[in-house]
């Protein structure tokens, strides 16, 4: 048996919990984030969490190390950028090629995309910008 948890997101359902039985994927059941966690209890203090202040946050986050250098970015200024669609194509390429990207490790593929973008704007003609 196969079983695989995928969180998905979209406009019209907003984070949802997707998991298959088997390879097929004929079994499919979907569940909403507020169901997932009537199904799935967790094991943080939600009451806790709630009361903590932003000051007592930030007193944490300063002896983190983990926190460390994400601290002093000004997030004022960020923009939530959604990911372009991708399209699934059938393409040749050196086997060397492929070889160096997957020796790279996972996600081989996002950074053929990377490289691909990269050549794709800085040879793109000004006028032909989107």
């Amino acid at each position: 048996m196969y079983i695989r948890f995928v969180w998905t997101a979209s406009v019209d359902r907003p984070f949802q919990l997707v998991w298959r039985e088997d390879m097929s994927g004929k079994r499919i059941r979907r569940h909403s984030a507020d169901e997932v966690s009537r199904l799935v209890p967790g094991k943080t203090d939600l009451d806790y969490v709630a009361g903590v202040s932003d000051d007592e946050i930030e007193a944490a986050m300063a002896d983190d190390p983990d926190w460390a250098d994400l601290i002093a970015l000004d997030w004022s200024e960020a923009l939530v950028v959604i990911p372009k669609r991708k399209k699934a194509v059938s393409i040749r390429l050196d086997e060397d090629v492929i070889d160096f990207f997957k020796g790279k490790g996972e996600g081989y593929q996002t950074r053929m995309n990377a490289v691909l973008r990269h050549y794709m704007e800085k040879t793109r003609k000004p006028d032909a910008a989107e």
